[in-house]
């Protein structure tokens, strides 16, 4: 999904669940290694990252966007098997008032330590119940369904260092160009997506692109 396309409010998860069903079941590879220009893209400008040993690696996402929830079940079990010297994380995007609060629900279990329990279920809530999180209210009712304590899922909502980890997430969308979801990028330096072949190739590449910066991380 595009930045045009962020800029359209979807008319309700209903039709955006649809849309998943276009894209293709199955991803393949390119044969290979990856070629610069058609599998990823490198940065204009890197983005200056200190030396720690590790491969940063980040997914850039939007819980309404059709396209990041298919590619969860592929990227779960691969985030699974990255080895200790990758460092993984996401990044939630908001290019519109509707994407700012879906963001702020991922900071919030992001802040909370929920994340595993919750980032699915979020996706689900979305995509399969089609019953968005479009509002505090809409957020208090869905930690209140899943037994989650109210009082301090608002607290974290509302409170001061959820102004830092936006401004965060805004600084790295623009370090990195964002400009679609599903988006990965790899160390500072190059971005792919699962339009650059399909999901399997993205992941692929990825790899590739990993094993090139072990050396130099």
């Amino acid at each position: 999904m595009n930045r045009r396309e962020f800029s359209v409010q979807l008319a309700g998860v209903a039709g955006a669940a649809a849309l998943s069903t276009l894209l293709p079941g199955l991803a393949f590879a390119s044969p290979g290694a990856p070629v610069e220009g058609t599998d990823y893209d490198r940065l204009k400008t890197p983005v200056s990252l200190p030396k720690t040993g590790k491969v940063e690696v980040l997914e850039f996402f939007w819980y309404g966007c059709p396209h990041c929830n298919h590619f969860e079940p592929t990227l779960e079990p691969w985030i699974a098997r990255l080895p200790a010297d990758v460092h993984f994380r996401r990044v939630h995007v908001q290019f519109n008032a509707r994407q700012a609060i879906h963001q702020r629900i991922y900071y919030t279990w992001e802040m909370m330590g929920l994340v595993d329990r919750m980032h699915a279920k979020t996706f689900e809530r979305f995509h399969v119940q089609r019953q968005p999180i479009d509002s505090e209210d809409d957020m208090l009712a869905f930690a209140k369904e899943n037994g989650l304590d109210v009082a301090k899922v608002k607290s974290t909502w509302e409170g001061f260092g959820m102004g830092t980890r936006l401004a965060q997430a805004q600084q790295l969308c623009d370090d990195y160009r964002v400009d679609g979801v599903p988006m990965i990028g790899i160390h500072g330096r190059y971005i792919t997506s699962a339009s650059q072949g399909g999901e399997a190739a993205c992941l692929a590449t990825t790899d590739s692109l990993i094993a090139q910066l072990r050396k130099t991380a």
